[in-house]
């Protein structure tokens, strides 16, 4: 069964920076794109930030110019830097990844999400 575990979140006060990581169990075959969503409380699930497996990538305008997405292919882990946090930022962030690895198997794979406060 393929996983994935966030990690990296945690407390960390206005105009810090945190970097959350997400390993999958296993080498990702056939991937279409990899994101970030993040959840406040009260709010709808969001996306963050994607990339696609060309490479290209996309953020959403909360986020422009403050977190960057990155891969390392070969050890199949995602990445999101996130600095100038701001107390908004606040939320479970989850990381997903979808694909298809084979005929018989597409996948839409969803991490456990981990917390991230921005507090002072």
């Amino acid at each position: 069964q393929f996983q994935l575990v966030e990690s990296g979140g945690g407390l960390v006060q206005p105009g810090g920076s945190l970097r959350l990581s997400c390993v999958a169990n296993r080498r990702i075959l056939g991937m279409k794109h990899m994101g970030w969503y993040r959840q406040a409380p009260g709010k709808e699930r969001e996306l963050v930030a994607r990339t696609t497996s060309e490479g290209a990538t996309y953020y959403a305008a909360a986020v422009q110019g403050r977190f960057t997405i990155s891969r390392d292919t070969t050890k199949s882990t995602m990445f999101l830097q996130m600095n100038s946090l701001k107390a908004e930022d606040t939320a479970v962030y989850y990381c997903n990844a979808a694909g298809q690895a084979s005929i018989e198997y597409e996948y839409d794979i969803w991490g456990q999400g981990t917390q991230v406060t921005v507090s002072s």
